[in-house]
């Protein structure tokens, strides 16, 4: 099965973005059927994270402690359902959002957008974390975590350590995480089951969007080119991707036994 050329076209500028494609080996590594858990176990983990790490950038950078609080309580269902074994909390919670509304903290003129755009992305991935557990409870895949791979670890040993540099280089790493996802979802989905091919293919427009979301906060916080970080950290991002692995993940490198 292909994409609809509507799909490859919103692909385009996101293959154009990452230095390599994903190679066939971790592909073929992923569709093996004794994999399919740890694909989609590994696949919710990413979905929190990707939220922890919006939340995380809002808390720091853009909004006071009480509104960080705000934030703490939207993700607590989640987070307990992951690490304190409390399955029930998230259907709950996510008819719920956000109490109330950020207030921006003063003094950083990108507050209002930062807050925007990672409110809006939290909000998706929380809703693909439902959407992977609730997969996953159709077919008596019980959930827990899984320790994490290299691929974010190694994106983040290159990010410089003095401000606004540490920020926009995190912003950069969050737009190829990313663009990343939306490759590799694009790149198992004609291999899958119905139910899952049409799942991933629902969340390439959204993962598209995200990435570009990221790119164009770093630009604007930068206030200058930015080409040199995003070469530099993309070229780290292809060498996780297309080397060997000995831990399978949604974002890892190249099976160690297929490299």
């Amino acid at each position: 099965m292909s994409l609809s050329p509507e799909l490859e076209s919103q692909l385009e500028p996101v293959r154009g973005f990452l230095h390599c494609e994903t190679p066939q080996a971790w592909i073929d590594e992923a569709i093996k059927p004794e994999n399919e858990t740890i694909l989609l176990r590994d696949h919710a983990n990413c979905e929190l994270k990707a939220s922890q790490t919006a939340l995380w950038l809002i808390r720091k950078y853009a909004i006071d402690a009480s509104s960080g609080e705000l934030l703490l309580e939207w993700a607590k269902p989640y987070e307990d359902f992951v690490y304190r074994g409390m399955r029930d909390g998230i259907f709950h919670a996510k008819k719920n959002g956000l109490s109330a509304p950020l207030k921006p903290k003063a003094g950083f003129e990108h507050g209002p957008d930062l807050i925007d755009k990672m409110v809006r992305l939290i909000k998706e991935e929380f809703h693909h974390f439902e959407q992977v557990i609730e997969i996953m409870e159709k077919r008596d895949m019980p959930y827990s975590p899984l320790n994490a791979g290299r691929y974010a670890r190694g994106l983040m040993s290159i990010v410089r350590t003095h401000e606004p540099a540490t920020l926009i280089d995190k912003l950069i790493i969050g737009a190829y995480i990313e663009a990343r996802s939306c490759e590799r979802f694009a790149k198992v989905a004609p291999y899958l089951d119905e139910e899952l091919r049409k799942f991933y293919i629902s969340l390439l427009r959204s993962e598209a969007r995200h990435y570009q979301d990221y790119l164009k906060l770093a630009a604007a916080i930068a206030g200058d080119d930015i080409s040199d970080r995003v070469k530099a950290i993309g070229e780290k991002e292809a060498e996780l991707i297309q080397t060997p692995d000995d831990m399978f993940r949604f974002h890892s490198g190249v099976p160690s036994l297929a490299a």
